[in-house]
């Protein structure tokens, strides 16, 4: 990024010399320097030159209230003077992370009482396995160990989440997927549907989890985990045949349902989570980013009862981590759903801002660079192609990263997964910010298709 501001210039020598950025080119990044984001207020944030930007992307999904909140700043501070920090090992425990739990609750679904907390949603997804293997064995059927995921889908990248994770440009560093860990086809119609229309291809989707468990053994498979919405693989919504063929299959074999819902969860899709959104009911839910807002790192495992009450019969979990249920994240996530609550977010997102920026996104749909326009609640999806009616896209010409930096160059951050631009904006943006979003979208666009056609 060039700059013309000497601190610019200062801080990305910092991190040219001592910081290494996660998902990142090192030389790459050392040799063009790294945007610096030095404050935000509500949905936008400001760069050290002193470019507004618009905040599309909620950070990395999870600024669910928005930027500036002195509540969860004041909250943070609280605890910090009570209690800065103390485990949950050895038979203890402290007020937060009771309270949280019992809020947590109280907004899951129906039959899911129990949380066991981590510090993000990859550890999340490290303790879901474990706490299956753990579960299949005290049931004395040690030999379900085999966890089903979905090509594309994300979880995470730690090893565990990682392979998880249907990314192969993620397995392809490290020798991953470990071992027990497999995967079916995602369901993403447009790109993968080829001419099936979108309900036949949800059902084919879904169908392969069956294929899968009769090629594994029903005998081996210990659960299934998917995302309600695929986020980090490009805002991929399922067609309306898949879920319901999904829990046909699930409720035929005698395996765990995992629901990611880090992405999906505490009002994203106008629902508190995405399993209500599809009235899924699974037996575990990965939560983190919007739990806290992102003021601070918290993650975790929503459990139902029944998988608990087996838990209780299995003496010790050997599992956990030095910051699970922290006091001080634990302090800002109540305070965080409490805001949530009171000032009626996501009633507000479900009902207003959900359906006008679903409105507004498909205007879109007319712009010859634009394949199709997709979203639920504050989530959004813009395919970009050389030609609307056969979905061929442009071929090694990046064009998702081209659009991306015109977008942060005038002042909105889209974020490209391949030659997808996707959007997941801070869930108190107002019609007005909405139209404003569109709007420079719109631009973005246009000076995609010139530098394209230049």
């Amino acid at each position: 990024m060039t700059s013309n501001n000497p601190q610019t210039r200062e801080w990305q020598a910092l991190s040219n010399d001592h910081h290494l950025a996660p998902f990142s080119d090192f030389k790459q990044l050392k040799e063009k320097g790294p945007r610096i984001i030095t404050s935000a207020k509500g949905v936008y944030l400001w760069d050290s030159e002193g470019n507004k930007i618009l905040d599309g992307m909620a950070g990395l999904w999870c600024v669910a209230i928005g930027y500036g909140r002195d509540e969860l700043a004041d909250a943070a501070s609280k605890q910090m003077r009570e209690l800065p920090y103390y485990n949950l090992f050895f038979q203890t425990a402290h007020p937060p992370v009771l309270e949280l739990a019992k809020a947590i609750a109280d907004i899951a679904p129906e039959g899911m009482n129990h949380v066991f907390f981590t510090g993000s949603g990859s550890e999340g997804n490290d303790t879901m396995l474990r706490m299956v293997r753990h579960y299949w064995a005290i049931k004395g059927q040690p030999n379900k160990k085999v966890i089903i995921s979905r090509k594309n889908g994300y979880h995470g990248s730690t090893v565990a989440g990682a392979s998880l994770g249907g990314m192969t440009y993620m397995h392809e560093q490290g020798d991953l997927p470990i071992p027990g860990i497999v995967h079916i086809a995602q369901p993403y119609w447009f790109a993968e549907g080829g001419d099936m229309t979108p309900e036949e291809f949800g059902v084919w989707a879904a169908n392969q989890l069956e294929e899968k468990i009769l090629e594994v053994g029903v005998d081996n498979v210990g659960a299934f985990i998917a995302e309600p919405i695929q986020g980090a693989g490009g805002v991929i919504i399922p067609p309306e045949t898949y879920w319901p063929r999904i829990k046909e299959i699930l409720a035929k074999y005698d395996i765990l349902f995992v629901a990611d819902e880090v992405i999906c969860g505490f009002g994203r899709t106008g629902e508190w989570f995405g399993s209500d959104f599809y009235d899924l009911k699974p037996d575990m839910m990965t939560i983190a980013k919007g739990l806290t807002s992102g003021y601070i790192p918290m993650g975790g495992l929503i459990v139902r009862d029944e998988v608990v009450a087996v838990l209780n019969e299995g003496g010790d979990f050997n599992h956990g981590f030095t910051y699970s249920g922290h006091p001080v994240a634990a302090a800002v996530a109540l305070e965080n759903i409490r805001i949530m609550r009171d000032e009626k977010i996501i009633e507000h997102v479900h009902a207003e801002t959900a359906p006008y920026l679903q409105s507004r996104l498909r205007e879109l749909n007319d712009h010859p660079l634009v394949g199709e326009v997709r979203g639920v609640g504050l989530l959004g999806a813009i395919e970009l192609v050389q030609d609307k009616a056969t979905r061929k896209r442009y071929e090694g010409k990046g064009v998702g990263m081209i659009c991306r930096t015109f977008c942060f160059d005038n002042g909105l951050i889209m974020r490209a997964v391949g030659d997808t631009m996707i959007i997941a904006p801070p869930l108190v943006i107002t019609k007005a910010e909405i139209d404003e979003l569109v709007t420079k979208a719109r631009k973005c666009l246009d000076l995609t298709l010139s530098a394209l056609q230049a």
